[in-house]
């Protein structure tokens, strides 16, 4: 059996889902009972608990083959990522008392950078689970190309405004589809200590792929448009964000070049699933924004 958290997300639901296509026993840890109710007709064992709940987690991880862990994105912390630190040593705590056969977690590009950024938050929780006593691999996926969702409806208005530049820079993105099965695929397997697997697509894509990507999907001209810099800090505060800066250096990092993979380009997996597929099948199921 196998213990996948955020299993109610897009990420640890289509986890979950290839185990059980694999025929494998799976136990979905959720925060209430309801949220587990349509895993448990599909078979699933069910597990009550939040990241910060060790003894919830500690029954969740007991007598598992692995767990998939996932820690929820917390795009405005506190300084210091309190919340993070609090939820990293519940995690800890669990793990140490159940002794699950492994854990995998969903990591990210540049969380080996000590530069302080919002991708702080997995560096925490990485530099934890190096602590622990079980084998864990972390999964450091690229940039999610299903975050163009947030562009599809300005993109129907024919101009995308764009955070990543400049406007050609490309960077390192990957398919969720291809996270999960990598995920699944890493839990099926047996190692010591811990390893780092470094995920992407079949190649880099810029703001302005992006644009052309969505020009072809929806058929009309696309471009994408800089938001100036000097503007991110009112616009994310603008939307309720108290401390923005951890997200304004995050995005500094990935178009400066600095939040790459710690192995480099070359040594980095590379999957399958392309952006134009994404954006076809983002299109497709928003029609109407």
């Amino acid at each position: 059996m196998f213990a996948i958290t955020g299993v109610t997300g897009k990420v640890g639901g289509a986890v979950a889902r290839s185990l059980l296509a694999q025929g494998q026993e799976v136990r979905a840890v959720v925060r209430d009972a309801e949220k587990g109710r349509s895993w448990s007709t599909q078979g699933c064992d069910i597990a009550i608990a939040s990241v910060e709940d060790a003894t919830g987690l500690t029954k969740a991880f007991r007598g598992v083959e692995g767990v998939f862990l996932m820690t929820p994105p917390d795009y405005d912390p506190e300084p210091g990522f309190p919340e993070t630190h609090k939820a990293a040593a519940a995690i800890r705590q669990a793990i140490e008392a159940s002794r699950p056969g492994k854990v995998v977690f969903l990591s990210t590009v540049g969380a080996h950078v000590a530069e302080p950024n919002l991708l702080n938050n997995s560096k925490i929780t990485e530099e934890m689970l190096r602590s622990t006593s079980v084998p864990a691999a972390f999964l450091r996926a690229a940039w999610f190309m299903e975050n163009v969702a947030w562009d599809v409806e300005a993109a129907r208005k024919g101009v995308v405004p764009s955070f990543l530049q400049p406007l050609d820079h490309r960077i390192p993105m990957v398919a969720v589809r291809d996270i999960a099965l990598t995920a699944a695929e890493l839990l099926n397997e047996t190692w010591t200590g811990v390893r780092a697997i470094e995920l992407e697509g079949p190649r880099r894509y810029s703001a302005n792929d992006i644009a052309a990507g969505l020009s072809a999907v929806l058929e009309s001209p696309v471009r994408a448009e800089a938001v100036p810099h000097d503007q991110w800090e009112t616009l994310f505060r603008s939307q309720g964000t108290k401390n923005p800066m951890p997200r304004i250096r995050m995005i500094d990092g990935f178009n400066e070049g600095w939040i790459d993979f710690e192995s480099g380009e070359a040594n980095s997996r590379k999957e399958r699933t392309t952006l134009e597929a994404v954006l076809r099948s983002l299109v497709a199921s928003n029609p109407n924004s």
